[in-house]
């Protein structure tokens, strides 16, 4: 299906039309010629819920810039870790393999995600060449395409799955009523398993294991105040919350990221769409 709008055309693709398992992908794109950057969205949900229609405000936001918005149809939920992360790497590989037929220029995308999808967008971009990551094969002679992007934007995401696990049952323990907390804990352990797991694909950790992780530009809008992703984990050794934590030891691995604080009532919108499309637009013109 493609919608023609003044500003955007809407198309929905299979990324792996011929395999037993279809991979599809909702592009918006800027409407008119030419080659345009592109920037894969993850959508959010706890791993387990939503889906990739869910990015498409942000994406129209992305396309009335002049990127092509990409949202991933990504295995979740009790797939399990690191299905979701194979699906995210052979698509960013897709995407610059078809990068003609798709009006993109392979050596300007990004990825964006919000929540567990920007746990995942971090997760992919530090980690392009994890061989785990790598599984799926990509058709034709595209064996020199590979899945390292130019810059990374997330909104509010649950960049620590092992501390905000603790964190939620924590909360709920002290307050059974707690609104935020809802069935996230039982969301980790539908994905995750095991808090081993929680801890080995995690973004935080890998920087404190000082693990070799690559580290493009990066951005993250938090809402405030957001229990869910702003707190302070009891066990880390840094006095900061886990955006702060992070942002400390990104930066101390040689990468740049910028964290920047909005208003939490309305960080679904444009409160929270348009920096991150002024970002992408920076790194990707």
């Amino acid at each position: 299906m493609t919608v023609k709008t003044v500003d955007f055309i809407t198309k929905i693709v299979d990324c792996r039309p011929h395999e037993g398992r279809s991979l599809r992908m909702i592009l918006t794109r800027p409407a008119g010629t030419g080659i345009f950057p592109v920037v894969l969205d993850l959508h959010g949900g706890g791993w387990g819920g939503k889906s990739m229609e869910e990015c498409g405000d942000r994406d129209v936001v992305l396309a009335k810039a002049g990127i092509i918005g990409a949202a991933l149809d990504f295995r979740h939920g009790d797939a399990g870790y690191p299905t979701s992360l194979k699906d995210i790497n052979y698509a960013i590989r897709w995407l610059k393999a078809n990068a003609q037929d798709l009006s993109i220029d392979s050596k300007r995308v990004g990825i964006c995600g919000q929540s567990s999808g920007g746990h995942l967008a971090m997760l992919a971009a530090m980690r392009p060449n994890d061989p785990r990551y790598a599984e799926i094969h990509l058709a034709g002679n595209a064996s020199e395409v590979d899945a390292n992007v130019v810059c990374i934007g997330m909104a509010w995401p649950v960049i620590n799955p092992l501390s905000r696990y603790r964190h939620a049952r924590r909360a709920r323990a002290a307050t059974p009523s707690a609104a935020w907390v809802g069935d996230l804990p039982e969301r980790h352990e539908t994905y995750w398993k095991t808090e081993a797991v929680m801890a080995e694909g995690n973004p935080m950790l890998a920087l404190e294991r000082q693990e070799t992780i690559a580290t493009p530009p990066a951005l993250w809008v938090q809402g405030a105040p957001d229990p869910a992703h702003d707190y302070r984990d009891p066990s880390s050794p840094i006095e900061m919350n886990e955006p702060e934590r992070f942002a400390h030891n990104y930066r101390a691995a040689g990468g740049k990221i910028d964290v920047r604080y909005i208003d939490f009532e309305s960080r679904e919108g444009n409160t929270s769409h348009d920096p991150l499309a002024e970002f992408f637009c920076q790194h990707l013109a």
